[in-house]
Formats: structure tokens, C-alpha cells, sequence
């Protein structure tokens, strides 16, 4: 191998390596979080099994929590072609753009009565400063959580997924989300799959972690799977050059 065609290769090499370094994960303080759990069985298996888990940090903001309310009793892949049509069809994606939709239009993109419904009462609250995601950002979980769940169309798993992956936040526990439940119950030997008050109590044992064992935990479902961690639009991720409070544009 020639000197040049060598110098060039470690280039690619440390771009790519760049690259890597800039992704960011969930939740805040995954590295540390894992660090810890690691010291679990059940967690040093998963990790020797599956690696450790990547899933990509998301911005907070209206355009996250529009597609968290479309990856609501859908696949994920469904989820991400409705977004990819509506974005398709309204970029930038702000909540007055989204306002100025008519129905045929959200029914073209694959939106159902009820999710219309949903997404035009967020954009409403939006548009109108009702809610606001920097002070959103701003608030202990439980406040946060509060305010998600003020939202009509936001139950507690959107609110607590939104808290996870949009806020980064390291204790949140969804204990309603069917993989997880599914992960765990296999993970630790269960008859049956725990439903949402077993689950809550069994999580108790990996505060203030709990965001790091749920991403372990979807590690294991989507390994055994052959399957990865979801790829979301790029408009979707958290940006380092971004505050944390806020989405751009609004």
C-alpha cells in the first residue's frame, strides 16, 4: 500500500471516528448508567450479548412529540412513513404549517380521525404559547410529565417516552411499552409477561437509572430480533449546537 493511498485511508478512518463521537444517545449519562448497571447479571449478559444500546437522543419540540403521537399503537416504520409524507408535504414541520392542512391532505399521509385530532390540539397549544418546550425543559421530571400529560392525545407512555428520549431524562420507566415488557419478561425468567403495575414495581430495583435498564432492556428485544435501533429523520435529532430546551424551528 502506497504512503498516500495510507495517509487517505486513516483520514476516512478518523472522520468516521469524528462522526461517531458526535452521535448522542439516551438518556443523558447512558455511559455512567451502564457503568453501573453493568454490575448486574442481567445487564452484564445483555451487554455481552447485544453491545451496549444506541438509541439516538431526540430534539425537544413539536416535531418530536407530532411523531411520537404517530408511533402510537403503529409500527415504528408505519410511524416514520406518515412523517416522511407529511414532512413531504409541510417542510419546515411548525404547527402553523401544520394548522394550514386540511384532512384529505393528513389522510394522504396515512393520518387516522383521531391522530388528526391529536396532532391539531398539540399545534394549537404550540402556535398559541399555551405550552411551551423550553420551560418544558426546564422542570423536574414529575412537573414535566404533568405538563405532557395535559396535552390531549399524550397518555403516559408518549409523556414518559418523550421524557426519555426528547429530554434525556435517566429515571424514567415505561412501563407500559409492550418490548419492554416482553425483554423483561424473558430476561428474568417470568411465567407471563409483567403487565404495567408489575412492571413499575419491578422497576423500582434500577433507580435512578431506570431510562439505562429500559435501553438495555430494548437492546435485548431488538438483538433478538435481528433488528437495530430505530432511524429517525434527521430533522428529529438532538443537535450539540442546539440548547436542550428547545427545537428549531418552532
Amino acid at each position: 500500500m502506497s504512503r498516500q493511498s495510507r495517509s487517505g485511508e486513516l483520514r476516512s478512518e478518523s472522520a468516521a471516528e469524528a462522526a461517531t463521537d458526535l452521535l448522542i444517545y439516551a438518556p443523558e449519562g447512558l455511559a455512567e448508567g451502564v457503568r453501573i448497571l453493568s454490575a448486574e447479571s442481567v445487564f452484564a449478559e445483555i451487554l455481552e450479548r447485544a453491545g451496549p444500546p444506541r438509541f439516538r437522543r431526540r430534539r425537544n419540540g413539536f416535531g418530536t412529540l407530532l411523531h411520537i403521537i404517530l408511533e402510537q399503537q403503529v409500527s415504528i416504520d408505519a410511524a416514520a412513513a406518515m412523517h416522511r409524507r407529511l414532512v413531504g408535504l409541510c417542510n419546515p414541520l411548525t404547527p402553523k404549517a401544520y394548522l394550514a392542512l386540511d384532512d384529505a391532505t393528513l389522510r394522504s399521509c396515512g393520518f387516522s380521525r383521531q391522530k388528526m385530532g391529536y396532532a391539531r390540539h398539540l399545534a394549537e397549544v404550540v402556535d398559541s404559547g399555551e405550552f411551551d418546550f423550553a420551560l418544558l425543559g426546564a422542570v423536574e421530571d414529575e412537573a414535566a410529565l404533568t405538563q405532557l400529560l395535559s396535552i390531549r392525545g399524550i397518555g403516559r407512555w408518549s409523556a414518559e417516552v418523550y421524557l426519555l428520549f426528547a429530554l434525556g431524562r435517566p429515571n424514567i420507566w415505561p412501563a407500559g411499552d409492550l418490548g419492554l415488557q416482553l425483554a423483561i419478561g424473558k430476561q428474568l425468567g417470568l411465567v407471563a409477561r409483567p403487565d404495567e403495575v408489575e412492571m413499575r414495581r419491578l422497576g423500582e430495583a434500577w433507580q435512578p437509572w431506570r431510562s439505562v435498564a429500559a435501553c438495555l432492556f430494548w437492546q435485548s428485544y431488538l438483538h433478538a430480533r435481528g433488528r437495530s435501533a430505530p432511524h429517525l429523520p434527521p430533522e428529529l435529532l438532538y443537535a450539540s449546537d442546539l440548547s436542550p430546551g428547545i427545537m428549531h424551528p418552532q
